[in-house]
């Protein structure tokens, strides 16, 4: 029998793993925060109970499998702005919002396991996550243990109580689906594994003088940006051009600090004015999606709640500039 310190011990030294599984399996960090929790609180109930003829590690993933798929049961299939409608053609301040639900988010790379930062980086893109969500929630579970963590087809049969031949058979289902579903955010997946920095550093310039001209020379023609919860996707500069100037009066005097997303892909938390004495509060979390060293879109996630989760500040002071401590 192993003794209960063991036990928390294990359970502590699995929790970033069963976090980067769940958000794949959810796409969404606040959903994988709930099913990991879940997890561990099944496993502190059933330790007792846990047969020896198993390692911890399939049975840990075999309750994070079973509280995913209860989570995605009734669920409908998140995804991202432009998998949804074509680019906006009325270029206009956004009003039509889905429910939080509806949306895939991003997740701070504090939350992931260090392996998926180093070796896995490909299989947290947003994109990515978006063309998970299109598979049956089992075969999603098969895919991401086979193909994303490398496990054998034993191991993963293990995990999920199925057998390999079964196995097997998701897996080619899985992939055949994956093959052929056409997102338009697919086009997100063959980025740069690295952002220039001096692209970057325009980037802020630009945006926190709000100015227009300087952000469009660092979008490539046809680049985009869309901005969950709302329906809303621009395309192309003269679009994206007429948006930033229909959205100036959020924006404006903004700053923004930086903050790593997704396995390390740059994004920047907005801070706008929205207070009378000036005080700069939460207003959108930007994640930019780089290619030949120009922006081909910017994902704004538009949720203060993401800047707890992340560990932002709650405020900044009007007089805080980028590059400096925030004053909080």
């Amino acid at each position: 029998m192993i003794e209960k310190p063991v036990e928390l011990e294990l359970v502590e030294e699995f929790r970033k793993e069963l976090t980067s599984y769940c958000y794949r399996m959810l796409g969404s960090i606040f959903d994988a925060d709930d099913a990991v929790q879940d997890t561990l609180i099944r496993v502190w109930q059933g330790w007792d109970q846990f047969r020896q003829d198993s390692s911890p590690r399939s049975w840990m993933y075999r309750i994070a499998t079973n509280v995913c798929l209860d989570k995605l049961r009734y669920a409908k299939r998140r995804a991202l702005p432009m998998d949804l409608s074509g680019p906006s053609i009325s270029i206009v301040e956004p009003r039509t919002v889905l429910p939080h639900t509806s949306w895939i988010w991003p997740v701070p790379d504090t939350a992931c396991d260090p392996v998926d930062l180093l070796v896995r980086k490909d299989t947290l893109r947003l994109s990515f996550i978006a063309l998970l969500q299109s598979l049956p929630p089992r075969q999603r579970a098969v895919l991401i243990l086979h193909d994303v963590f490398r496990w054998s087809a034993k191991e993963t049969a293990e995990a999920l109580g199925m057998t390999s031949a079964a196995v097997n058979s998701a897996l080619q289902r899985a992939r055949a689906t994956m093959s052929r579903v056409n997102l338009r955010s697919d086009e997100l997946r063959d980025m740069d594994d690295e952002a220039d920095h001096q692209l970057l550093s325009r980037y802020v310039e630009a945006f926190e003088q709000y100015d227009i001209d300087a952000l469009m020379e660092l979008f490539h023609e046809n680049g985009s940006l869309s901005m969950p919860p709302f329906v809303m996707w621009v395309r192309d500069r003269a679009n994206l051009a007429s948006f930033y100037e229909a959205t100036r009066s959020h924006c404006f005097g903004s700053r923004l600090l930086p903050v790593s997303v997704n396995s390390k892909n740059p994004a920047y938390a907005q801070y706008a004015p929205t207070e009378p004495d000036g005080t700069l509060r939460p207003w959108g979390l930007h994640v930019l999606e780089i290619k030949d060293g120009k922006i081909a879109h910017i994902h704004t996630f538009i949720d203060a709640a993401l800047y707890s989760r992340f560990g932002l500040p709650t405020q900044l002071n009007a007089r805080t500039s980028t590059g400096r401590q925030p004053e909080v």
